[in-house]
């Protein structure tokens, strides 16, 4: 889960690296907390997608969680 002390701190080493510099340290941290809060949005959109509801000419509901899997990695 990223918290908004994490984006802080993302916003903060984006802007040190284009200011200075980062050290080898702060590029993996920075690293890190990017890879952490992609995978926290992919999350939430599958769990978007798997909740969505289509209905087809026929009147037929079709939850796409269930059609696809509820696929996750």
């Amino acid at each position: 889960m990223i918290t908004e002390k994490d984006i802080a701190r993302i916003n903060e080493l984006y802007h040190k690296q284009k200011a200075e510099g980062l050290t080898d340290a702060e590029k993996e941290e920075q690293a890190k907390l990017r890879k952490a809060y992609i995978e926290a949005i992919r999350g939430n959109v599958r769990a978007q997608l798997n909740n969505i509801d289509i209905v087809d000419e026929n009147g037929k509901v079709e939850n796409l969680g269930e059609k696809y899997g509820k696929v996750s990695k």
